[in-house]
């Protein structure tokens, strides 16, 4: 699996766009876009990038939360790539289908799960890969330090989750991954929250 963050260089407010693909590129791998920003410069990026002979460059779009700094190109992005779109709001235009927690997705050449984690918003969600213990978090705060914070049960149970699982990188909607102690950071903010307001306004 590859990924690239066509918006690093981005000279305009907008969120990480990460293109995933296969190692290979290979005709059955499932060439993806985690969230797509606001930055038209990205469409020429996906147009030189190499997405493999005779594929589409963009077969779906996944949307970590509908904010507009994460999901504002998407119209254009569906006229030029026409991928599939997925996300976990029903209110978003232009998604075809509607996400749920703990479903599976290929991106690339691997397999990822959905963990819907409302908190940052009430559609945020996380990506896991478990093979490349890698994590795709959008805007979802996974690095808490403080404890009198408030807390959707929801977002307690997908830290809970993720808790259980085995993290090596962290991708975030903003700034650099992490790449140290992610497992450790996890456990931390679970802690941290455990011992703060829970409440309960999300889907149970």
């Amino acid at each position: 699996m590859k990924i690239q963050n066509l918006s690093g260089g981005s000279t305009i407010y907008t969120s990480n766009v990460y293109l995933i693909t296969g190692t290979w590129n290979a005709f059955n791998d499932v060439n993806t876009l985690i969230d797509v920003g606001r930055d038209p410069a990205i469409i020429e990026i996906i147009n030189n990038a190499s997405t493999g002979v005779g594929k589409k460059r963009i077969d779906q779009v996944i949307l970590t939360h509908s904010h507009y700094d994460h999901a504002n190109l998407l119209p254009r992005i569906r006229d030029i790539f026409n991928p599939q779109v997925f996300a976990f709001s029903p209110s978003l235009e232009g998604v075809d289908h509607l996400l749920k927690d703990g479903e599976v997705l290929k991106m690339g050449d691997r397999i990822f799960e959905i963990i819907y984690a409302p908190g940052h918003s009430n559609d945020s969600i996380c990506i896991y890969c478990e093979e490349e213990q890698i994590l795709f978090v959008g805007d979802t705060n996974i690095h808490i330090q403080c404890t009198d914070g408030s807390y959707e049960k929801r977002f307690v149970m997908a830290l809970e989750k993720l808790r259980r699982m085995n993290v090596k990188r962290i991708y975030s909607g903003h700034g650099n991954p992490i790449l140290n102690n992610c497992n450790e950071i996890i456990r931390t903010s679970l802690e941290n929250v455990r011992k703060g307001k829970i409440n309960r306004t999300y889907l149970e």
